[in-house]
């Protein structure tokens, strides 16, 4: 029953065209890189907006070192680190007003929610593009092992 309120049937052919599912979702776990803002535009709901950085690290697979005529290969290879930036909004009012009372920045969180992509114009009348990682989920986490969720 609940099938047919997703399939469309045309004429005598059995053509159908059926729902699919999809899912937008993002999970982070980084450090907040500077105390949460909060803003209001054009009478909408306000929303508390933060930075999210999370780090990706990994090790090359050989490292070579010259040293005069001679090679050495060093089988531990370099650790190298790439911090991406996230810019996180939260529209919920419950969450929205405890992230921005409560969120500081270096302050450890796990965020859940989805991806947005925009576009905006600049000062300079120039227009831009925006990721924005809209969250529905925030919990704080602690260096001591201890977290507590919004």
């Amino acid at each position: 029953q609940v099938l047919h309120q997703f399939v469309r049937h045309e004429s005598d052919t059995v053509s159908s065209l059926v729902l699919e599912r999809s899912m937008n979702r993002v999970q982070l776990l980084g450090r907040v890189g500077q105390d949460p803002i909060m803003r209001q535009v054009d009478g909408r709901n306000p929303v508390t907006i933060f930075s999210l950085a999370t780090n990706e690290m990994w090790r090359t697979a050989e490292s070579e070192v010259t040293q005069g005529a001679l090679l050495f290969l060093c089988n531990l290879g370099d650790i190298s680190q790439k911090t991406t930036w996230h810019r996180i909004s939260v529209f919920r009012p419950g969450l929205r007003d405890v992230t921005y009372q409560y969120v500081k920045k270096g302050a450890r969180l796990y965020v859940e929610g989805k991806i947005d992509y925009g576009e905006y114009t600049d000062k300079n009348n120039v227009r831009r593009q925006a990721t924005t990682i809209i969250a529905d989920n925030v919990i704080f986490l602690s260096d001591g092992g201890t977290r507590e969720k919004v």
